[in-house]
This record gives C-alpha cells, structure tokens and sequence, in this order.
C-alpha cells in the first residue's frame, strides 16, 4: 500500500470511497460510488470502497486514507452526520462540512436560509408526521388548494415526493410521502426542470453550464428517470436566453455561498412559462452515475469524469494541508 503523500499535484492519494448505508437511496449511492471508484483507480490513486456501516470507522481508522470521498445520498450521509464522524477522525473528505451538509439537507431549514438572501422560492407548509390528518387537509387545501407538491424533509432522488398538478386524493398522497417522515407541501408549479451545477475550488466558485431536464410527456424527474437509461434528457447547455442563464448560476453560487458549502453542489429549479425562476433545493453530494446530472455540467464546462473526480480529492486534500 502506499505511503501516506505530500504533495497533492501530481502524486497518488490513498482514497477511501464511502458507500451504500441504511439510507434510501443506499443503492444509488453504491453505483455512485463505483464510478468514483473506478475513477480513481484510473488515475492511478489507491483507492478502497468502504460500506457505510458499523465497522466503517474501525475500518477508516486501520487504513489511514488521505481523504475520504462520500459518494452518499441521503442521511446519514448527507446531512452532516457522516462528515460529523470524519471531522472525529481527523480525516479529510470531498464536499460540505458538518454545518451546511445539515442546513441543506433539511429542505425548510435551507428555503429560510434562501429567502434571507433574496432568492426565489415558493411558499409552503411544514406537516409532521404526527398530524392530525383531518386537520392539516383542511389547511393545506385552505392554503393552496388541491394542486400541490408534497415532499419529505430530508430525502433526495426525489424519494416520497408526490406531485398532484391536477389535485386528486390529497389524503392518500400525504400519507404516502409521510412515511419518510416529515414533509413539505408547497403550491404545485408547472414548468421546465432545471439544474446547475457549482464548482466550488481553492481559487475560484464557478456555476455550471445550465442543463434542462426533459422527460416523456406527463412525467417529471422522478426516480426512475433519474436513473434508467434513456428516460431523460439533458439539454446542455439549456435553451434559455442569456440573461435568465446568468441568473440561473447566480442564484446557483448564491444558495451554495449562503449554505456554507464547499467543493460541489447541485441547484435545482423550475422554470415556468413567463420565465419566473423558484428554486427547490440545492444537494451538496451530487450523484455520480452514468446517468446523473452534475458529471454532465462538469463536462461541459471542460472536465471529464476523470478529471473532475482527481480535482475534487486534491481540492479536499489540499484543505487540509492548510
């Protein structure tokens, strides 16, 4: 095995990939993983896939790894509790540290924080999973009638979510998305899915090409378009005009600089007909499948895979050096 390095250019790191879990979205986060994996290795780094689970730390601890990329989705991995671990240990790792990693996993929490720097978000109602039914119904529709959005707190890959653009059973789409605990009902809004990428390095934080999203008629960027092949399009860049493009990565590098991240984020947004920009939630652990939509932005902006993967690692390792 080779020797912890020093110099963070041009040597090869020992890396350790985090992976799967209890979470969700644990096989996501595997195939995630295996790229980043794969990657690495590529590029001639010592690079070991970890299982997050009970012996993971005993088993970061034997290795030593000069960073750690948690290629993981959802809590624990994303919202503050695994970077918690890795400060512990004194071990440095790609992406956003304790604090923000939690405030942009908790989607109420980070909206508050959007809307304390001016940028553009819905309105919504916070529903707990211990609520009586009956009652929030009531509000909700006296609220925002019945065409709505209903989203768990703190899941990603668009998990729980229940769109209603045309109303329908409200009760039985409620529950649904309260079995991941609680949620956020927010006013339904039609338009094009929208997502932009930021490139947080030592020198410089950089917004992505803008990506459009399009999928087959009367469907959205659920689950399984997210990660089948072939069920979603990615327009790079978007076809938009060049003032709401500007926009569009400036509201991205806003929420990531109000957050408190670092290294990588993903902003995603709708764009309704008249233009009208609503950001819906920023992911500080991007996916990195082959279908995922951040590699996508890197490449566009000149990075392949590989390359992306090599300055993520050395960007992290840098961090501690210093």
């Amino acid at each position: 095995m080779n020797e912890p390095t020093q110099n963070a250019n041009n040597t090869a790191l020992r890396v350790a990939v985090l992976a799967g879990g209890e979470s969700a979205e644990a096989e996501v986060s595997r195939r995630s993983a295996a790229e980043v994996h794969k990657a690495l290795t590529a590029l001639g780094h010592d690079s070991s896939l970890i299982e997050l689970d009970r012996q993971c730390a005993a088993t970061l601890i034997k290795l030593k790894p000069d960073v750690v990329f948690p290629a993981l989705h959802g809590p624990p991995g994303e919202d503050g509790t695994v970077q918690g671990l890795l400060e512990m240990l004194g071990l440095p790792y790609v992406g956003s540290g304790v604090r923000g990693s939690a405030l942009a996993m908790d989607k109420a929490v980070a909206k508050s924080v959007f809307r304390s720097h001016n940028l553009p978000v819905s309105a919504e109602r916070i529903i707990s999973n211990t609520a009586n039914l009956e009652t929030t119904l009531s509000d909700i529709e006296q609220t925002f009638g019945r065409q709505v959005a209903i989203k768990p707190l703190n899941t990603g890959s668009a998990l729980g979510v229940q769109l209603l653009p045309t109303g329908g059973d409200l009760h039985a789409a409620l529950s649904a998305a309260l079995q991941f605990g609680d949620c956020l009902v927010e006013p339904f809004i039609a338009g094009r899915e929208i997502t932009v990428g930021v490139l947080h390095t030592p020198t410089e934080i950089q917004a992505h090409p803008v990506i459009e999203i399009r999928t087959a008629a009367n469907q959205w960027y659920d689950y399984k378009n997210r990660y089948t092949p072939g069920q979603s399009e990615h327009i790079v860049p978007a076809d938009l005009t060049p003032e709401i493009t500007n926009e569009l990565q400036r509201i991205a590098i806003t929420a990531h600089s109000a957050l408190g991240l670092r290294d990588l984020s993903r902003a995603d947004f709708l764009l309704d007909a008249t233009d009208n920009i609503t950001l819906l939630e920023v992911n500080t652990l991007p996916g990195m499948t082959p279908t995922s939509l951040y590699p996508d932005g890197a490449a566009a902006l000149g990075l392949n895979f590989d390359e992306l993967i090599d300055l993520l690692v050395r960007t992290a390792f840098i961090r501690s050096t210093h």
